[in-house]
């Protein structure tokens, strides 16, 4: 394994040294947050399927496609779709808010007083996202070193923290695009036809396995409705999603560009699903589902190929798992830290650099966070519902309706948040945290009481929605974007 190991040590080293490049980018709050609103379409195409293609993706959507074959794919093929939506129908508008964070959004539209509490909600799904990140940690080192659980959370963690404090949303920028060439070149090129012709073809692999295996909606259709709820529309208000798209260069980036990664996700979720497959006929009996992956890559893949296509694993994990962390940290600062101090400074070269600290402080403090959180769980897929069904039973309708009815109120929103994230929580802790029941009901409760409140409540004053269409218009915004750089095209 020495070779592989070469490749993982000099990919590692490599990731390090991209943060040191981003740090000397990073000059300015808008530089270390959203990568300065200057990526052209290639470096945004890139580092947006980067980051909503993690470890889940990756190791869960081979998995998933192990145990179902290919309709494993639509837990992948969903955040795809999700990533289209916001894309075509959203991207450009929210691009224009020029905005930090979804809460900021909500404060614009509903008039400064849904932050804090929305600020929280979505805190705690992006530290749960980046937790789950950095558990997957443990898998992946295993498999290389044989290395103790804590050790291999610890040292993933580190890195990822490492590279992120250094040079905020650049330096995770410029990792991300190595990270998708990786992933493209390990899963797509590599594994996926390796694992094809390993497991004798398409015409082996039906007939040795049963014909549900290559039924399209053999994994059910309650599951991808669920998927559908959960993912979908998750992708369409996540911070960590939201805050790669503030990196646009401009509308026409933000749409095509993310039309581009979400079609992208499309094809990576079939291939996870065919190589799960593959890996069912080969190794029939594995005690876990999960374990498919490591399994493929460890015993089929020659010198040198499985080194790469591990690096492609590690790049899928940190990619979301630094994603997730910038988004936590933005949030944590921005959104409850600096309203909870009652001073948030805007203006002026040395403030602006003083907030760069701050941020660059909240990174490592989250970071260290997160590491122990994930030493301290041991469920991946429970940590994951969890952040998701706080997101969409809490965030989705007031976030939407703020975007879509103008009749929404600032009391409905908050009315909203509160009902739906309390419900969701309820109802996990009565039906079990992977029950399909606390989002469908959660999300049916946050949508009944916005209505009822806002219809309950006087309209938002007409001064606060003129300033939102203005901003939507691209129009009054305390910070205008600059023009892409030729030389990320």
């Amino acid at each position: 394994m020495a070779v592989d190991y070469t490749v993982i040590v000099v990919y590692l080293a490599g990731m390090l040294g991209m943060g040191w490049w981003g740090m000397r980018r990073a000059r300015s709050k808008s530089d270390f947050l959203v990568a300065g609103r200057r990526l052209g379409p290639v470096m945004y195409s890139g580092t947006m399927a980067a980051i909503v293609l993690g470890g889940a993706s990756t190791i869960g959507g081979v998995g998933l496609g192990y145990q179902y074959g290919l309709s494993g794919a639509w837990m992948v093929f969903t955040i795809g779709l999700g990533l289209l939506a916001l894309s075509v129908f959203f991207s450009a508008r929210i691009a224009r808010l020029k905005v930090y964070t979804v809460s900021e959004m909500l404060d614009l539209r509903y008039g400064g007083r849904a932050g804090v509490i929305s600020g929280v909600v979505m805190w705690a799904y992006t530290l749960m996202l980046a937790v789950t990140s950095t558990i997957a940690y443990a898998t992946i080192f295993d498999v290389l070193f044989d290395m103790n659980r804590t050790v291999a959370i610890v040292l993933g963690g580190s890195i990822v923290v490492a590279y992120s404090t250094l040079g905020g949303m650049w330096s995770i920028t410029l990792t991300d695009m190595v990270q998708f060439v990786v992933k493209t070149i390990g899963v797509l090129l590599l594994l996926l036809p390796i694992a094809v012709v390993k497991a004798g073809g398409f015409s082996e692999m039906k007939a040795k396995l049963p014909t549900g295996y290559f039924d399209p909606l053999g994994i059910g259709g309650e599951t991808i409705f669920t998927y559908v709820l959960i993912y979908t529309f998750g992708m369409l208000i996540g911070q960590d999603i939201w805050q790669r798209v503030f990196t646009a260069g401009s509308d026409r980036t933000a749409k095509w560009g993310g039309t581009v990664a979400g079609t992208y996700c499309l094809v990576y979720a079939l291939a996870g699903a065919v190589i799960g497959t593959a890996a069912k006929v080969l190794y029939p009996d594995l005690g876990s589902a999960d374990d498919a992956f490591a399994t493929i890559v460890k015993d089929e893949l020659p010198v040198g190929v499985r080194g790469l296509v591990l690096a492609a694993a590690l790049a899928a994990v940190m990619s979301t798992s630094s994603g997730a962390l910038i988004a936590c940290a933005t949030v944590a600062n921005n959104d409850i830290w600096s309203k909870l101090r009652g001073a948030v400074r805007r203006d002026g070269e040395e403030e602006q650099h003083d907030e760069v600290r701050g941020n660059r402080a909240f990174i490592l403090v989250m970071g260290v966070a997160v590491i122990v959180t994930a030493i301290a769980l041991n469920n991946v897929v429970e940590a994951l519902t969890v952040a998701y069904n706080l997101l969409v039973g809490g965030l989705l309708v007031p976030i939407l309706g703020g975007l879509l009815w103008k009749r929404g109120t600032a009391q409905g929103a908050l009315a909203s948040v509160a009902v739906g994230g309390l419900a969701v929580v309820g109802l996990m802790a009565g039906y079990g945290i992977l029950a399909n029941e606390p989002v469908y009901y959660g999300l049916l409760a946050s949508l009944v009481v916005y209505v009822a409140v806002s219809l309950a409540t006087p309209a938002t004053d007409a001064a606060v929605l003129a300033a939102w269409r203005e901003r939507l218009a691209g129009r009054g915004a305390p910070e205008l974007a600059s023009e892409p750089i030729a030389a990320h095209q």
